[in-house]
């Protein structure tokens, strides 16, 4: 291949995995790259930009972006749009959020350079997996609305463009992260081949350090006086699902003790209240997890004294008395979102206090297996089974879990919260090694033209 230098611009860049991403793939072809701008306005990822690229300008404001600022064109746009507008860990709003039309920059961006006759020869975008469906369904469409229609934007921009959802547990990651990839070619250039894409796999054991420091305070020691460390991993310190691999409140009498009694109760309340048997009794539409009254709870548990045990319950704060919450449908510009609030109309009931967050752990990663989907609310209080003790994910494995390698974020260790600074920008960022196998697709096929 003859070498060539490739200009590039890294927008909503985080913590640059895209543009790490794509600058492996370009140098293994003998490519040389130079980033012209980067587009980040969150202070801590550009504080971690500022360390990883000391002499370059990294916090433009995208709707500060424009096609002068590149006067002599880009080769590829690059960009991890805002994806909570579209995530199933946030409200799902998509353009109804502010941040669900950041899109439009983009395309607004990929138009003014082509009004100069700069029109990138490329690009690649990622978002989560909940555009795929996003806005609902489109006759004729694979994707619902609010994807088709960028993918019709990008169409009509000159572009062939292929849409890929792909787990990053297939490319070498012990993480299972499924996210969408957005590639654009300029239509003169013909398409991008995206077939037999190379998958290979990794436990997270093989990335694990060993011998750190263990967590020696109060809720540590109460879960290894209930489990031993091999009892631990892979397990889910909840309180909103049921089954084998959760470890519940009342397993540990976090709030109080317990009776045999009142734990095969709140076993089976936890199980009952997600049946959508009782969404149409109470006349709400389905949520996993409503609040059953005491009537209602009499159908399926019956023992003396009943509303004693629940009261016990609900002082010591395994259980809340709460109204069960209604849908409320959103609308506004032909995009449908929702959102959820108590419906103050229907009776109180009861229902497990549930949310990970109210634990110093939600869940503990398993040597054998690889980790589930990490997002930026949850890693600070993940767990590792270290030795004889447990600990939190360091925030060198939380690097190895995206792939990131020789990504230095050191001067956070030391901090008050750099942990969860470190977690909050990796649980929003990409996975590097899947974003090098399709930007190797992508380059290759512009060295063509």
């Amino acid at each position: 291949m003859t070498k060539k230098k490739f200009t590039f611009i890294d927008l909503f860049a985080g913590l640059s995995g895209i543009r790490i991403g794509f600058e492996q793939a370009a140098n293994a072809l003998g490519v040389e790259t130079q980033c012209v701008l980067t587009s980040e306005i969150k202070p801590a990822a550009i504080e971690a930009l500022s360390h990883r690229y000391p002499n370059e300008k990294v916090d433009y404001n995208i709707y500060d972006v424009h096609a002068d600022m590149m006067p002599n064109g880009i080769d590829v746009l690059l960009g991890g749009f805002p994806c909570q507008p579209f995530s199933a860990a946030g409200k799902g709003l998509g353009f109804l959020d502010t941040r669900g039309t950041l899109f439009f920059e983009i395309e607004r961006i990929i138009h003014e350079l082509t009004e100069k006759e700069q029109k990138p020869g490329g690009f690649i975008l990622e978002n989560v997996e909940g555009l795929m469906k996003h806005g609902g369904t489109v006759k004729g469409s694979p994707y619902g609305k609010t994807l088709t229609t960028i993918v019709k934007k990008l169409d009509m921009a000159g572009y062939n463009v292929e849409v890929l959802l792909l787990d990053a547990v297939d490319f070498g990651l012990p993480q299972s992260r499924k996210r969408v990839y957005i590639i654009g070619i300029d239509k003169a250039r013909g398409n991008v081949d995206i077939t037999n894409l190379p998958h290979s796999s990794l436990l997270f054991g093989a990335i694990k350090e060993n011998g750190l420091p263990t967590d020696n305070g109060k809720f540590a020691k109460t879960l290894l006086k209930h489990f031993k460390p091999e009892e631990i991993e892979g397990k889910y310190i909840k309180d909103k699902r049921g089954g084998s691999r959760n470890i519940h409140s009342w397993d540990l009498e976090l709030r109080g003790k317990v009776t045999k009694k009142q734990k095969d109760f709140l076993n089976l309340l936890l199980k009952e209240r997600r049946k959508k048997k009782w969404a149409q009794l109470i006349g709400i539409d389905w949520m996993d997890g409503m609040p059953l009254t005491l009537e209602q709870i009499q159908t399926f548990y019956q023992t003396p004294k009943l509303q004693e045990m629940i009261d016990d319950l609900v002082q010591k704060g395994y259980l809340v008395f709460e109204h069960p919450k209604k849908k409320i449908i959103i609308r506004k510009g032909g995009n449908v979102g929702s959102r959820r609030e108590p419906d103050t109309t229907k009776p109180k009931g009861y229902n497990i206090v549930t949310g990970k967050l109210s634990f110093e752990y939600s869940q503990f990663l398993d040597s054998n297996d690889t980790a589930p989907t990490l997002v930026a609310m949850d890693m600070s209080r993940i767990g590792v089974v270290d030795g004889t003790g447990i600990r939190h994910l360091s925030i060198t494995e939380g690097l190895k879990l995206f792939g990131y390698e020789n990504y230095d974020l050191s001067y956070l260790e030391q901090r008050k919260n750099g942990h969860d600074v470190a977690f909050d920008l990796l649980g929003n960022s990409v996975c590097v090694p899947v974003i090098r196998i399709i930007a190797d697709r992508l380059i290759r096929k512009l060295i063509e033209n």
